[in-house]
């Protein structure tokens, strides 16, 4: 086992147990993270604090693994995150109330290292999958038009 591969490893443990300080102890103070939801983060605190609102959200997540890889001084988790919303989910635009259901959604993350700290990790879900199942999103919150996709073209 490589370094990256043991820096996930205990990146995930951490996130599973809700040890925000954990979080941040493995990541440089510059690294940077890419999430479908919240877009780019820049430094371990802003990294740390997405990643704990997860656990916050979710107290009892766990990790599936379906395939993990590592490749040089990056490693590569595909599996599903698994948990009862019973938290607040941290949005940009504020904290929504807990749906008390249940996800089971599958995510890929890729996690790089330099000296024994992540510098950079990506992660990738499917957002629209994640609001569905928690019950945010579905057919009667959607808006779908009849009008040719010309038509709403800007000018």
């Amino acid at each position: 086992m490589g370094q990256a591969r043991e820096v996930l490893d205990k990146v995930t443990e951490a996130i599973l147990a809700g040890d925000r300080k954990a979080i941040a102890r493995l990541y440089a103070e510059d690294a940077v993270a890419d999430t479908p939801d919240e877009g780019r983060l820049v430094g371990r605190d802003a990294v740390a604090d997405y990643l704990a609102g997860f656990a916050r959200a979710f107290p009892t997540i766990e990790w599936e693994p379906i395939s993990q890889l590592e490749v040089g001084d990056t490693a590569i988790d595909e599996g599903y995150i698994i948990g009862t919303n019973t938290g607040p989910i941290a949005t940009p635009e504020g904290d929504l109330p807990a749906t008390g259901r249940t996800i089971r959604l599958r995510e890929c993350d890729l996690l790089t290292v330099r000296d024994g700290l992540a510098v950079s990790h990506r992660f990738h879900y499917d957002q629209i999958d994640m609001l569905t199942q928690l019950g945010l999103m579905g057919s009667d919150t959607i808006v779908l038009t009849d009008q040719p996709v010309s038509e709403h073209a800007p000018a």
